[in-house]
């Protein structure tokens, strides 16, 4: 019986390729970056399965070049936005991704954004590296205590909740959250409290960006929310680019409306190299590392490759968008 075709669009962690290879005729890009449309369109044909990168719009084009063998669709990412998945649930395709390894590692980069923005620590590496610093300087680099203060979670999924803990018992910060649902979870063990859009912006010292991007999220944080927060807030991204208005946030770390920001999304990704965020002393930009960990990628490879031969047999995934 001949295995199942299928097309890896890049190459992976080899704790879910090798599965792939092993139990698949598989065609795997292994150019670092993206592969273009035309690439992607021509190598897709007769494919029954097709594991992806959040770089790859998987659309009815696709899915139609593909053909209509084509059963799963295993994305190597938490976030699927780049699917259409209401076309590929009206085929019958099974839609996969990859959540909960990467948790604690992107809380991680979300808490080392914040202490570095509001520390200025990439500011005074850069200035001793520009032999600048040329003594102790008294009123050299001063950032923001961070003990006692008050982070906002805009999100408390499972990546909020992990910030906001780490900010709690370590920080003892207290905690505001805004989202569609409550946590009872955060508001129990963290003493969370969860309050609307313009409370969480007056009232927050961080703010820390965990939502989904959708079309209600998309440019959440613009003009009119960056003056609505203090004058000394730090805010981090590490959700999803398109939920700020990039040249907004840059107007506001420009003119003082906030103190800082860390990002490590951005939108496009990556950015323009003229794009100021990259260049402004109060602005830390990180190239999406959020779940570049050891543990984090090899757990997201091996649930891509599960999610992927498990739709190829007709079994339940596991993790599925559209069950």
């Amino acid at each position: 019986m001949p295995k199942p075709r299928v097309l890896v669009t890049r190459e992976i962690p080899a704790a879910g390729l090798d599965k792939v290879l092993a139990h698949c005729d598989a065609e795997v890009i292994r150019d670092p970056l993206p592969p273009s449309r035309a690439t992607l369109l021509e190598k897709v044909r007769g494919c029954d399965g097709l594991l992806s990168l959040l770089t790859e719009r998987i659309d009815a084009e696709v899915m139609d070049a593909a053909g209509p063998q084509l059963k799963v669709v295993s994305n190597f990412a938490v976030g699927f936005n780049n699917i259409d998945i209401a076309e590929a649930t009206r085929r019958g395709i099974k839609v996969g991704n990859t959540p909960g390894v990467l948790t604690d590692a992107t809380a991680d980069i979300a808490f080392a954004l914040l202490i570095a923005a509001a520390r200025r620590i990439v500011e005074s590496v850069d200035y001793a590296r520009a032999k600048k610093w040329k003594t102790w300087e008294p009123l050299g680099h001063i950032g923001a205590d961070l003990q006692n203060k008050t982070i906002g979670i805009v999100g408390m999924g499972r990546i909020g909740y992990a910030m906001a803990k780490r900010c709690r018992g370590g920080w003892d910060m207290n905690v505001l959250y805004y989202g569609r649902s409550r946590n009872e979870e955060a508001e129990r063990n963290l003493g969370a409290r969860l309050v609307d859009f313009e409370t969480l912006l007056a009232e927050s010292d961080f703010i820390s960006v965990h939502t989904v991007m959708n079309d209600s999220t998309k440019h959440l944080f613009n003009a009119d929310a960056f003056r609505k927060m203090k004058r000394s807030a730090i805010f981090i991204n590490t959700a999803r680019g398109g939920i700020v208005d990039e040249s907004d946030l840059t107007a506001a770390l420009r003119n003082g409306d906030i103190f800082a920001a860390g990002l490590d999304v951005t939108d496009p990704e990556p950015p323009a190299f003229d794009n100021p965020l990259l260049h402004l002393p109060n602005c830390v930009v990180a190239p999406h590392i959020g779940s570049a960990t050891v543990s984090s990628r090899n757990g997201m490879a091996e649930i891509a490759a599960d999610n992927l031969l498990a739709g190829l047999a007709g079994q339940p995934l596991r993790h599925c968008v559209n069950p």
